[in-house]
């Protein structure tokens, strides 16, 4: 034996996504060095150089569609992609030219920047470690479990009626005594052959009993005596102790999600409070001079559409949002905003693409960001970005455009708030499509569907500045460069909610190729 104790299974699967990882994004980094970026402007985990944010206004930046460089404006107007069957390299990415300097931008392939955040989040975890508490089932609810939830007494804990009627002692009929044993009596007289007493559900069982009868299975004649209507089997209807679990025993492991019946199991198992993971805070800053917070659209100006549903969107994830600011397009603002703010993730919405109101990158060069996601080939979405802005926090920026907004927190700040939050990574599964998705040449696509049966509906408003199909879907189907025909299965992202009590398919079901 060397001393040295295996890595768990766990672990060496930890290590094996990190090298694909580190792989992925060395191609990535490659491509970027062929054109004259460097290697160290990527900014990603693993890659050379600092990875810290470039400074100054002729830092390269990914191309951005006329939809996600106007935030949170209309629909962009559609563009047709040619279908590319097959299944392409999926390090292969768009390479659209920067609009400031002509050069090209290596965007990070969608599975590889969801990793990459899931990876920035365990990290985080690991050093946030002590940030757990126990808190009164009353204030548990959506938390995760710290430790595991071991059982702190038999359930049941004595041996119990389970329906109301007559327990009774060795063969029939039975002489019945006077007085019934109700719930929450101790320790009832025991019973003798030949006796019976009338019994409460969940009352405890006498000492000796042999069955309970229920009431609609039994009768009794003038004398008193009780007859069964059916055979009695010994044992019947009582809940034995321990027939759930014995004290000691675990019920849930260590990152189970707090649901209204673990609530209620915890209780009945004799818990008055649970340890759990502390929900990391998180601030959403809202970017954007055009936005109006209440009224209808006029003169130039639009309602927030984001104000109102990342918060709560956060929250489904398990976030705790501790403020919504407003620092419009000030960039002195936004700078004193993110420097001042102590959370454990910033979201911030707009100001990601190569424009005149990108003031996101120049902010994290100056507070010495490292940039770990900057662009993802996926649409819509594509100008995400993923900083660590410094040691214990991180910055999400999303594109302005709603749906597009919607595709950087399923990208980039679900996995990382999953981790943060000790919530285990779900398995992923795939669906077929009912119909065929038009897909971009080289990026990933995140469509709205509704799942039906065994069939993903895809939703028909899906462009980047709607949220119409979003509001009426289950889920967004993956779709692999080159789009996907009818009955291909495909990944689906469950939403926090997944309730369509209507039915509604946002529309109809046809597709239509707007996902710039």
């Amino acid at each position: 034996m060397s001393g040295q104790s295996a890595e768990s299974p766990a672990a060496q699967a930890r290590a094996a996504e990190d090298g694909a990882v580190d792989e992925a994004l060395a191609l990535v980094n490659e491509a970027r060095a062929a054109d004259g970026r460097g290697a160290g402007g990527a900014g990603f985990p693993g890659a050379a150089g600092s990875g810290r944010t470039g400074s100054g206004p002729g830092r390269p930046g990914p191309e951005r569609s006329s939809a996600e460089r106007s935030r949170h404006t209309g629909p962009a107007t559609p563009t047709s992609h040619a279908d590319h069957p097959g299944h392409p390299d999926p390090t292969r990415q768009s390479t659209p030219s920067d609009g400031r300097t002509g050069s090209r931008h290596q965007a990070a392939p969608w599975s590889v920047a969801r990793a990459v955040a899931g990876r920035a989040g365990r990290l985080a975890a690991a050093r946030r470690r002590g940030a757990q508490r126990r808190v009164p089932l009353d204030r548990a609810l959506g938390l995760t479990l710290a430790e595991p939830l071991a059982a702190l007494s038999d359930l049941p804990s004595f041996d119990t009626s389970a329906m109301d009627g007559w327990v009774v002692a060795g063969p029939g009929p039975w002489d019945v005594r006077a007085e019934g044993i109700l719930a929450g009596q101790d320790r009832p007289e025991p019973l003798s052959d030949g006796e019976a007493v009338q019994i409460a559900t969940g009352a405890r069982v006498p000492r000796d009993a042999t069955a309970v009868i229920r009431s609609e299975h039994g009768r009794t004649d003038d004398k008193g005596r009780l007859f069964a209507l059916r055979d009695v089997g010994h044992g019947q209807d009582i809940r034995p102790r321990g027939q759930e679990c014995r004290s000691g025993d675990q019920l849930l492991p260590t990152g189970a999600l707090v649901t209204p019946a673990v609530l209620g199991l915890a209780a009945a198992a004799g818990y008055d409070e649970l340890p759990t993971v502390t929900r990391p805070r998180v601030e959403v800053f809202i970017l954007g001079d055009e936005l109006l917070t209440e009224g209808l659209p006029r003169e130039g100006l639009i309602r927030d559409a984001l104000g109102p549903m990342l918060p709560a969107w956060l929250r489904a994830l398990g976030a705790e949002v501790t403020a919504v600011r407003r620092p419009g397009d000030d960039p002195k603002a936004l700078l004193k905003a993110v420097q001042a703010s102590d959370a454990d993730l910033v979201v911030t919405t707009g100001g990601t693409a190569s424009g005149p109101v990108d003031h996101v990158h120049p902010t994290l060069s100056r507070v010495d960001a490292e940039l770990l996601v900057d662009g993802v080939a996926v649409r819509p979405g594509h100008p995400m970005l993923l900083a660590r802005t410094k040691e214990g926090q991180h910055l999400v920026g999303l594109p302005g455009n709603p749906l597009a907004a919607v595709s950087g927190l399923l990208t980039l700040a679900e996995p990382l708030l999953r981790m943060l939050a000790g919530r285990p990574e779900q398995e992923p599964y795939t669906v077929a499509l009912r119909a065929a998705v038009p897909g971009h040449p080289h990026d990933t696509r995140l469509v709205p569907v509704v799942v039906r049966g065994e069939d993903a509906v895809p939703l028909r408003y899906n462009g980047p500045a709607m949220l119409r199909g979003i509001a009426a879907a289950d889920g967004l189907a993956v779709v692999p460069p080159g789009g996907a025909a009818a009955g291909r299965e495909v990944e689906i992202l469950d939403l926090p909610w997944s309730w369509n009590p209507a039915g509604d398919d946002g529309g109809d079901a046809s597709v239509e190729g707007c996902f710039t």
